[in-house]
């Protein structure tokens, strides 16, 4: 699933290449992928013809384009696999993806594109036209937009590790009166989001600490050492493209991310720790995996899920 690294890839190529476009058409070709949007795949064509996107704006995994003049956007959410695809036929011929769910006809795009095609193969994600709340602190939204709001879906997702706005003392404290393993934590959207299974066992590496540590007995300085950690590898992975294993996360070009080249531990059972040497361990963990070192991370005797 495409965490935030490789959703800050997405929303940079939309707000290099889509921004600025008028919206001159909108084609549903699955109706699931707009399931979420009240008044069907009619109502959501309807919301977007002659709207201008005018900014692109992430928190979390969640994406979203506001339409100028109007207190909506065009929200987006991957999923698994999908894929915003900005796309101009006259450069890159008349193929068509197998799995295109929604395309929208823009007009002005600066990159001079003529689509902007949302491609799904497992039909996880879904694209919806939302109304924008207030942000309980007036600050921006999220990052890409100076519009202190954010669509009501979203409002319950914590801000990120990345976004300007985030208060990192406030999710320390959140972290700290959990009962819960310091990874169950990481991965709760509502205390900071966008740190999935991957950057989870990649931060938690770095700051030598088990996953399964419980969250009420880390210190103040163990858990910013964690967040720091989970920022820095998101910075480096989104230096890269993002992390790709396999063609399910592409960015708005269709381009594979290199960071999975680089991890030190996720996906690398059995393999020596880069720091120590000592064999990765992995273990089953809310239906998917951990990755740990057992010398560098050592279990803690009270360990919590």
């Amino acid at each position: 699933m495409p965490e935030l690294p490789e959703v800050e890839t997405v929303r940079d190529g939309l707000a290099r290449l889509a921004v600025g476009a008028v919206v001159r058409d909108v084609e549903v070709f699955r109706e699931y992928s707009v399931r979420r949007h009240d008044g069907g795949p009619a109502g959501f064509a309807d919301q977007l013809r002659g709207r201008r996107l005018a900014e692109a704006a992430r928190r979390g995994k969640f994406l979203w384009l506001p339409l100028e003049g109007h207190d909506a956007a065009l929200l987006a959410h991957l999923g698994m696999s999908g894929q915003l695809l900005v796309r101009d036929p006259a450069v890159v011929g008349t193929w068509e993806h197998p799995h295109l769910r929604v395309r929208l006809h823009l007009e002005g795009a600066p990159s001079g594109a003529r689509y902007l095609d949302f491609v799904d193969q497992r039909t996880f994600g879904h694209l919806a036209v939302v109304d924008l709340v207030p942000t309980p602190d007036g600050a921006p939204g999220g990052l890409g937009t100076q519009r202190p709001a954010v669509p009501e879906p979203v409002a319950h997702i914590g801000r990120d590790l990345l976004d300007p706005g985030i208060d990192r003392d406030v999710v320390v404290d959140a972290i700290r009166r959990r009962r819960t393993g310091i990874k169950r934590a990481l991965l709760d959207q509502t205390v900071t989001s966008g740190v999935g299974n991957i950057y989870a066992d990649e931060a938690l590496w770095r700051a030598r600490l088990h996953y399964a540590r419980p969250t009420d007995t880390l210190r103040r300085a163990e858990v910013h050492r964690v967040l720091d950690a989970a920022a820095q590898v998101m910075t480096e992975a989104l230096a890269q493209g993002g992390t790709s294993f396999d063609a399910l996360y592409v960015n708005v070009n269709g381009e594979s991310g290199y960071f999975s080249r680089a991890l030190a531990v996720y996906g690398r059972a059995g393999e020596p720790c880069p720091r120590c040497g000592t064999p990765v361990r992995r273990d089953s963990f809310m239906n998917r995996s951990s990755y740990t070192c057992p010398r560098c991370q050592p279990r803690p005797r009270n360990a919590r899920w």
